[in-house]
């Protein structure tokens, strides 16, 4: 993606800012509800999205006549009619899953193809994330907020096309972007995991990226930092060993934790030192920490539950006024 600004630059005249980040929502219609309500709930019309913004499966909803029958949590579900079909798709979304409309003939010629399987996803997940988009335009434009949005590594490479094209968001992974007197460096990509996601980096090659970003900063003490990916050790990026099955590690039956954030990202915010560090990614690991003088946050997610974390911060030059985390 292009790197570029928005009109302003990041030394006009010092103004606070106010801010809601939040990150992982993972599909969940609740929760993408409910961050963008923030900007009204909170006063807080700078609105960030960390990434990993879509979900990750299918629940095939097939018609017989009048009744709609849909599998969710291993629970098969019936809707009578078409009210009943549309609480049923609701309680699908909330829970970051893609309703899919299909008959028995073709869910089963789906089921049998991989290929097939694939096309479908990418179709409903495109089609719902266009949805998303929708939503956004009409809440920002009642509510005046502004949205800075980019993906994280669980993220399909597909979607890029439809955040650039949203009316009323500003896309901004991989890329330096003015806002009220600060910078905004954001990169949705993360070191390597056991899931070979989409958008994953060699640390080496995470380190060029976030140095080539860097370099573009007017005011690094001013600036916000949105990486996926939190720094290692940093209490924001612990997670359940997993051994080569990937299933948890367990010593005397306790789940085995252990730092699995980014060396490249440490690096960064040691150098760069920037006021503020959004992160997600780490579903488990909220916090905030202090990596030098900089303030780095993890909101956590648990967005199958349909609460959204997230965090709100204020700030005045290189000044974090407010870091609170929130829930909802």
């Amino acid at each position: 993606m292009p790197r570029w600004r928005t009109k302003g630059s990041a030394q006009d005249e010092t103004r606070r800012l106010r801010l809601y980040y939040a990150s992982d929502v993972h599909g969940s219609d609740v929760c993408w509800r409910k961050f963008l309500n923030a900007a009204r709930f909170y006063s807080a019309p700078t609105l960030i999205m960390g990434g990993d913004i879509t979900g990750k499966a299918l629940s095939p909803i097939v018609r017989d006549g009048d009744v709609f029958a849909a599998t969710l949590f291993g629970e098969t579900r019936t809707a009578h009619g078409e009210e009943e079909m549309r609480a049923l798709e609701s309680e699908i979304r909330d829970a970051g899953i893609y309703p899919w409309h299909t008959s028995e003939d073709e869910l089963a010629r789906v089921s049998s193809s991989s290929d097939e399987r694939d096309r479908v996803f990418s179709s409903v997940l495109e089609d719902e994330l266009r949805r998303w988009m929708r939503i956004a335009e009409e809440r920002l434009r009642d509510s005046g907020g502004r949205l800075y949005l980019m993906p994280g590594n669980d993220d399909p490479l597909s979607i890029d096309p439809i955040l650039a094209s949203a009316e009323g968001v500003i896309p901004c992974d991989d890329a330096v972007v003015a806002i009220d007197g600060h910078e905004l460096l954001s990169l949705g990509w993360s070191n390597r995991t056991p899931w070979d996601s989409p958008r994953e980096l060699d640390e080496d090659d995470l380190y060029r990226r976030l140095r080539a970003l860097a370099d573009q900063l007017e005011s690094p003490a001013a600036a916000i930092f949105n990486l996926h990916v939190p720094p290692i050790a940093s209490g924001l990026d612990t997670a359940a060993q997993l051994d080569v099955d990937l299933t948890p590690v367990t010593k005397a039956g306790m789940v085995q934790e252990a730092p699995v954030g980014s060396t490249a990202v440490r690096q960064i915010l040691e150098e760069v030192q920037p006021a503020l560090a959004l992160h997600g990614h780490i579903h488990e690991s909220r916090g905030i920490a202090k990596i030098g003088r900089t303030v780095a946050v993890n909101p956590g997610s648990e967005y199958g539950t349909g609460r959204i974390h997230g965090l709100i911060a204020e700030l005045e030059g290189p000044d974090v006024r407010i870091s609170q985390l929130v829930s909802g």
